[in-house]
């Protein structure tokens, strides 16, 4: 809203300064959206906490975690709440809001934020055991999965473009996909909202993971989105891009402002609300930027829970059909609790978590000069 309002202001001169002209420009924008969001998520976390412990959406903890998380109990879920409303009122402000990417952008934030907040709703509110009905949650996120992939696939003036995968470690190599991409962008979606939502297990754990992978596809919007630099690193420019980078920052500073009350002892959790909405927000960023690789590899952390989780269904399903008892790979999955029935403080964790968060998004970084 403040660029639409600026925006038409900015060849005015004020004391021969043409003050409002700087809205135009990205960096400007992304570094406000940024301020803006983190800002917002501070003020706003204190009252929703205060109302989620009034109505008493608090945290439930299964009999299968270790026992260290029995000491979470009461603590007041639904945290996504705040990083959700930081975000969108933040983007809303900076944002342009004709753009076809930050559209996009807004049905996911709102559609997976939606399904999450039912879940949270029915375990907390009206203490439903098992929350929204599985089925029910896989069906939302491949319907939302389909609906962006025909947007884009059927909306696109260049088809052959917007179906493509860039393959990071080698020079003009990309993967058509074709009339593929539209599964693809459903398995997408779907893949990495859950990741995160198994990731979200610990205190700060998926909050620091989201933020980590979000500047890494948020660099990728920036350069691709800026023609001159785009054709420096060999990358395609995306014209939509450039928005992008905003909304990202935005999605950067309420994460982090969020963080403030969910590091350990977390203040509040993240819960459903969040976790899907975040996972498929980044997962439709990496697609619009046509970066799948690239943000696997930035999001390598996500990766690597959902496959400890897989691998130790899996193995239990093989292992009970062959010897007549399932055996497990790890002592716990997803696999950061496997660390902390190992001994290994939570704390402790989340740091070396983020650690190989940054690390990978490092390496996903380099591969730009690979190309």
């Amino acid at each position: 809203m403040i660029y639409h309002l600026l925006e038409p202001l900015g060849n005015i001169e004020i004391l021969g300064l043409t003050l409002f002209n700087v809205v135009q420009y990205v960096t400007f924008r992304s570094i406000a959206a940024f301020i803006t969001a983190l800002v917002l998520a501070l003020l706003l976390g204190p009252k929703y906490i205060k109302l989620l412990q009034k109505h008493q959406a608090v945290e439930t903890i299964s009999e299968y975690l270790p026992d260290t998380h029995k000491s979470k109990k009461g603590t007041p879920t639904m945290g996504g709440l705040i990083a959700l409303s930081g975000l969108l009122i933040s983007s809303l402000l900076w944002n342009n809001l004709v753009n076809s990417y930050v559209l996009i952008m807004f049905l996911t934030t709102i559609w997976l934020g939606s399904v999450g907040f039912l879940d949270d709703y029915l375990k907390n509110f009206k203490h439903t055991k098992s929350g929204l009905i599985a089925k029910y949650k896989l069906f939302a996120q491949i319907t939302l999965g389909l609906i962006i992939a025909l947007i884009l696939y059927f909306g696109s003036p260049e088809k052959s473009a917007i179906t493509t995968i860039n393959i990071p470690f080698l020079k003009n190599t990309i993967l058509q996909l074709s009339w593929v991409f539209i599964p693809f962008v459903v398995f997408m979606i779907v893949g990495t909202s859950n990741a995160v939502n198994l990731t979200d297990g610990l205190d700060g754990l998926a909050g620091g993971t989201i933020s980590i992978s979000a500047f890494a596809l948020g660099v990728m919007a920036y350069i691709k989105g800026h023609f001159g630099i785009a054709e420096y690193l060999n990358l395609e420019f995306i014209a939509n891009a450039g928005e992008l980078t905003v909304f990202t920052s935005a999605l950067i500073g309420t994460m982090l402002g969020f963080l403030w009350y969910n590091i350990k002892p977390a203040q509040i959790f993240m819960g459903d609300t969040g976790s899907l909405s975040f996972g498929g927000i980044l997962a439709v960023l990496a697609i619009l930027l046509r970066e799948e690789i690239f943000f696997a590899i930035a999001g390598g952390v996500f990766v690597l829970e959902a496959m400890s989780s897989i691998l130790q269904r899996l193995y239990f399903k093989y292992s009970r059909k062959r010897t007549g008892k399932g055996k497990r790979i790890f002592l716990c999955a997803p696999i950061h609790h496997h660390f902390e029935l190992k001994g290994i403080s939570e704390e402790k964790i989340v740091i070396r978590f983020w650690i190989i968060a940054i690390l990978m998004a490092s390496l996903a970084l380099a591969t730009l000069k690979l190309r």
